[in-house]
């Protein structure tokens, strides 16, 4: 099928009543004609959804070679996979996900001489790896997750988290690793909680939310840090730390290997800027510890790292973009660390190419000084080097497999000199690889089982890395993966983008790209301002005032596709979710003749009310308050839910959203899917795709599988891209 296929038709919409709502902030009139479709248990709300549902059923029955997409998404998504491991005690944990299985699974092994500093850790696993947890025994029907874990101290205990039906409304418990047997919890009001074990498994720091029976409606917003003794009820758990802060901050803790320092870190939603505390547990009662603080207050993120033994008049180290938005790493002594910056000493400088992503701390008995294994994007891909942390220098680059993103980076255990990192690029599965630092190399560390399966065939796909100037003439860079890597003839062409939070879209393996350029089509993927590409002054360029700079971004992007040759008018879809839900979102309704489809993704769409649901209140950081006057008129100027204007010829448009998505509330898709019906003047369709039983993130992967696969058909369908012949392999 070709666009010139695709005839204008008058489609006739499930019907819902427009209503007369307006609403009057500082001095602006805000319709909001749609509000009732918030309430997803209002009986019209009920009816308009199965029709909605209906009416999709009937449309995804007709598109052309779904099954093909399905099967091609499918088999270059069968790969085995496994995390970087942690080594604690005599064992080694890491999660492990085998072509086939719908959720990884934790597994457990011995880890040989492991922590005694003399062995090769989880490179020489000494005996065979067993299932620890595995959420399809918890819940065969695919709902259950595995959201956290973490071993103790001794890798005798296990701290894990799952929740269920996509909600990341986890429950803690405690699981003793020899017998698998459940010995505490659960703890109820958890949301993916850093850990912090004490030596001897006795007692962890946590993060815990308020009581809802307390606090009605706002239980996902205000933390504590607590204190659980193992075996105790947790409404005993005595708070520590969180009492009268920012409703938007997110904590996290960490406890050094000897039990001697806790951490805790208080981070607004976006990563703009980070309290930072230290406390010396052996100074006063573990429910009581004294906090000290490192940083506070300031716009800039600074992350701790200490390693055990460290003593008042040791070093630590600060991963910090204070004074240096690229990222730089400081050595400092506890005892000094309330006198802020006048007591820091910088090892690793501030680099004017890179932004500095990753540190982790190596200190081996047979290394002269610790060594920090550093994590850089350059242009977006990833660096690894290797510095003296005392000394103060670069002593080694780490050769990495291709050009891509590195990341998931553990420390071995205590007197160890290895460390692990995952890497990934756009054809290449994410890999593990083990760090030496005696040698200062890297090997590659299987995690999988003995019959691992392989990775499918990389050919079809070359990549391009294309620069280009924004509408404001700020440099923005852009990967393009194309069959031969060059705008030889226009294309149908899918661009994606983020553009939020900090967050860095580097290269990654993702079935659904590769199902589509082995297909015939271009895929772009742009790294806007929002994001973390350059460092913390990018992000803020494309953050709360300055939004505006994202989507102008795109748009630049979108125009290069077409005018350096690797598309054509009318050929280009794009797709995005969550904050790059917003992102196409904004697309579609500031540039509606740009694009011929947009998947639109978990979104948020009405943007004057986005604080009002899900984790909204934890974003008004990164894209401001419409309580705020100064503030309003930006949101509502791009907001897509209020730009929505009758009689526009507006692309097709797929919406999909999770029932259980709690973050991203459904309602938003709901609104801007009957905004968009009732508005469109183009050929459509605008259909609502309401997934039942999971959430935002994490998934059964048949179920990823599925929606990839819809998302692509829709689109291929509007480009003229043809369905994939075969499955490759």
């Amino acid at each position: 099928m070709t666009p010139d296929d695709v005839r204008p038709t008058r489609r006739q919409y499930p019907h819902v009543e427009r209503q007369d709502v307006v609403e009057e902030l500082h001095g602006l009139r805000v319709p909001d004609p749609y509000r009732r479709l918030e309430d997803a248990e209002d009986p019209s709300t009920l009816r308009w959804s199965a029709e909605q549902e209906s009416l999709y059923a009937a449309e995804r029955a007709a598109w052309p070679g779904l099954e093909r997409w399905k099967a091609e998404v499918a088999a270059l998504d069968a790969v085995d996979r496994a995390r970087s491991p942690k080594v604690r005690g005599d064992r080694v944990f890491w999660l492990r996900q085998d072509a086939g299985q719908e959720h990884p699974v934790l597994v457990v092994a011995e880890a040989g001489t492991a922590g005694t500093g003399r062995g090769e850790g989880a490179e020489g696993v000494g005996g065979a790896a067993r299932v620890l947890l595995d959420p399809a025994v918890l819940d065969p029907s695919g709902r259950t997750v595995l959201d956290a874990w973490e071993p103790s101290v001794e890798g005798d205990l296990l701290a894990c988290q799952v929740s269920s039906n996509g909600t990341e409304d986890s429950l803690l418990q405690v699981i003793d690793v020899a017998t698998g047997k459940v010995v505490d919890g659960p703890v109820d009001r958890v949301r993916k909680s850093s850990i912090g074990w004490l030596p001897g498994g006795e007692a962890f720091y946590y993060v815990r939310h308020l009581d809802p029976r307390l606090n009605p409606g706002e239980e996902r917003y205000h933390r504590r840090v607590c204190l659980h003794r193992v075996g105790t009820a947790p409404e005993t758990d005595a708070v520590v730390f969180g009492e009268g802060r920012d409703r938007t901050q997110f904590y996290s803790v960490s406890v050094t290997a000897d039990g001697r320092w806790l951490g805790v870190t208080a981070t607004l939603g976006t990563g703009r800027g980070t309290d930072l505390y230290l406390a010396d547990l052996s100074a006063g009662p573990l429910d009581r510890p004294s906090l000290l603080p490192v940083q506070e207050g300031r716009p800039a993120a600074t992350r701790l790292h200490a390693v055990p033994g460290t003593g008042p008049r040791d070093l630590v180290w600060l991963r910090t973009d204070r004074d240096a938005a690229r990222g730089r790493v400081v050595a400092c002594r506890p005892a000094e660390l309330h006198r802020g910056p006048d007591a820091w000493r910088e090892v690793i400088p501030e680099r004017p190419d890179a932004v500095l992503t990753h540190l982790v701390v190596v200190s081996g008995p047979e290394l002269e000084h610790p060594l920090g294994l550093a994590a850089w994007t350059r242009d977006t891909v990833a660096e690894v080097t290797v510095h003296d942390l005392v000394a103060g220098r670069q002593v080694a680059t780490v050769p990495l497999p291709g050009t891509g993103a590195v990341g998931d980076f553990t420390a071995g255990p205590p007197g160890s000199h290895e460390a692990w990192f995952a890497y990934t690029d756009f054809v290449t599965p994410t890999r593990v690889l083990r760090f030496d630092a005696r040698t200062c190399r890297v090997t590659r560390w299987e995690g999988n089982a003995p019959d691992a399966r392989a990775a499918p065939a990389a050919g079809g796909a070359v990549t391009r890395q294309v620069a280009f100037p924004s509408r404001d003439g700020t440099t923005v860079r852009m990967f393009v993966l194309s069959p031969t890597g060059s705008p030889d003839v226009p294309r149908p062409a899918l661009l994606t983008g983020y553009g939020g939070f900090g967050r860095t879209m580097s290269p990654r393996y993702r079935a659904q790209v590769l199902a589509w350029v082995r297909a015939g089509g271009v895929f772009a993927w742009a790294g806007l301002r929002g994001g973390g590409e350059e460092g913390e002054a990018w992000h803020r360029a494309g953050s709360r005032e300055h939004k505006q700079n994202t989507f102008d971004d795109f748009a630049a992007a979108a125009d290069r596709l077409v005018t350096e040759g690797w598309t054509a008018p009318g050929r280009l879809a794009i797709m995005g979710g969550s904050n790059g839900g917003l992102l196409v979102g904004a697309a579609l309704t500031q540039h509606p003749e740009k694009y011929a489809a947009v998947v639109c993704m978990a979104p948020l769409l009405d943007m004057v009310r986005y604080e009002l649901s899900g984790l909204g209140p934890s974003w008004t950081p990164e894209y401001g308050s419409a309580r705020d006057p100064e503030l309003l008129p930006a949101l509502l100027g791009y907001s897509p839910y209020h730009r929505v204007t009758p009689g526009t010829a507006y692309p097709a448009v797929l919406l999909a959203a999770a029932d259980g998505d709690t973050r991203t509330d459904p309602l938003h898709a709901r609104k801007m899917c009957a905004a968009l019906q009732h508005a469109s003047a183009g050929p459509g369709p605008v259909l609502l795709r309401v997934e039942q039983g999971v959430g935002h993130a994490d998934r059964a992967a048949s179920r990823a599988v599925a929606l990839q696969a819809e998302c692509l058909a829709f689109l291929a369908q509007h480009v003229g891209l043809p369905a994939p012949r075969a499955t490759h392999r």
